[in-house]
């Protein structure tokens, strides 16, 4: 096969995808990618250091309303801190606490939805009382409780978003490998002498991972929403950081006289869950051939 022959047939696939799939999936799918290339680069492309206070340009609307200024077109805060800058770095500080919460509540829920189905017994009950206990608890009370009266360092942040969800996993994981382990391939398997942790890493997890790949892309916008409502009421992410909740926080105070200060992270965050969601629900009827028409 020639390399010409070989970009026509990937310009093909290429072509065929984008033809196949929603436009608002396409979208969804260009601002995810958007945005993790700030959570990437965020401090290479920021035109100005994000915590840089200019108090002769305190709240300069962004361009194109009256006020203006070309030195920092899409606006300032309260301190003169250019608002473009602030964006790019509190996204990526969102993105990267949102991302490092859901994928450790993810291993958390998986290796404990395996250790109850491998185990049972006791272990069963007590994991599956533990998944009923935090599915009942108010979670987000009781991480206002502990940020509270504990404080909010970064390692107890994490920890607390590290928490938020887990119990979903452990609950599908244990589902899907009582019912995978009885199938041909692990039996026969089995049959072969391998031990039970090669059956559940090299076997049944590479055949679950399609419904646990999914719940990651829903859990993902639910864990950046409880994250910036933290922030938002500053038990999150505090001064001189920022993220697009704390960034929220602070321009609430301002909606009349300076709406962009909370609008425009508002519109960030709402796009980013609703992109997010869009492509859970295309990548769920993509895996589970169920809901194909």
């Amino acid at each position: 096969m020639t390399d010409t022959t070989l970009v026509r047939r990937r310009r093909h696939a290429l072509f065929r995808w984008f033809s196949e799939t929603p436009l608002t999936v396409t979208l969804a799918a260009s601002f995810m990618v958007l945005m993790l290339f700030v959570m990437l680069f965020a401090q290479v492309i920021q035109p100005y250091a994000f915590d840089h206070i200019d108090l002769m340009n305190r709240i300069s609307p962004p361009v194109p309303l009256q006020g203006s200024t070309l030195m920092h077109p899409a606006g300032t805060d309260t301190l003169g801190r250019d608002l473009f800058s602030r964006l790019l770095v509190g996204t990526q500080t969102s993105m990267l606490l949102a991302l490092l919460g859901t994928c450790l509540g993810a291993i958390l829920g998986i290796a404990l939805g395996f250790l109850a189905a491998h185990k049972g017994r006791f272990w069963d009950e007590a994991i599956m009382g533990l998944v009923d206990f935090q599915a009942a608890m108010p979670w987000f009370i009781v991480a206002l409780a502990v940020l509270a009266f504990l404080g909010n360092s970064m390692v107890m942040f994490i920890a607390i978003m590290a928490l938020y969800g887990w119990e979903t996993y452990a609950r599908i994981t244990r589902g899907l490998v009582l019912s995978a382990r009885e199938q041909g391939y692990a039996l026969a398997v089995r049959g072969l002498g391998a031990r039970p942790r090669w059956i559940y890493l090299r076997h049944i997890l590479p055949n679950i991972s399609g419904p646990l790949l999914v719940q990651l892309t829903v859990n993902f916008p639910s864990t950046i929403l409880f994250e910036t409502s933290l922030s938002f009421l500053g038990l999150g992410i505090r001064p001189p950081m920022t993220s697009l909740g704390q960034m929220l926080g602070e321009g609430r105070d301002y909606l009349i006289s300076a709406w962009w200060l909370a609008v425009v992270p508002g519109v960030i965050i709402f796009l980013i869950t609703l992109s997010m969601s869009i492509l859970g629900d295309w990548l769920r009827s993509k895996l589970d051939p169920s809901l194909e028409d």
